[in-house]
């Protein structure tokens, strides 16, 4: 399995707004083949702080949803005025699942 663990910094005023922007994008990567979670959240202590966690099956199938995300940003139509974030920090681990119960 792979963990993809992220933050994303954006104004405090625009974390809304960022976040909404993001849903149709979980919705698609959610029903991407090996997609186990995808999620955007705010931190409820940090204004200004979003965190990412994903799990994908196999590393190609991380891999395949990073190029259908490259190919979704190039698309014709692409909002022009969405919040960019001020800064992110991505990291992909590989990781094995336990089953604790």
């Amino acid at each position: 399995m792979i963990v993809v663990q992220g933050v994303f910094r954006v104004a405090a005023e625009d974390r809304e707004q960022f976040l909404a922007q993001s849903v149709e994008n979980q919705r698609i990567s959610r029903s991407e083949k090996g997609c186990i979670e995808y999620v955007l959240a705010a931190d409820p202590l940090e204004p200004d702080r979003v965190v990412l966690s994903e799990r994908w099956e196999t590393k190609a199938d991380l891999d395949a949803h990073l190029e259908a995300l490259r190919q979704r940003r190039r698309a014709p139509g692409t909002n022009a005025a969405a919040v960019e974030p001020i800064s992110r920090e991505v990291s992909f681990l590989e990781a094995t699942a336990i089953d604790l119960t």
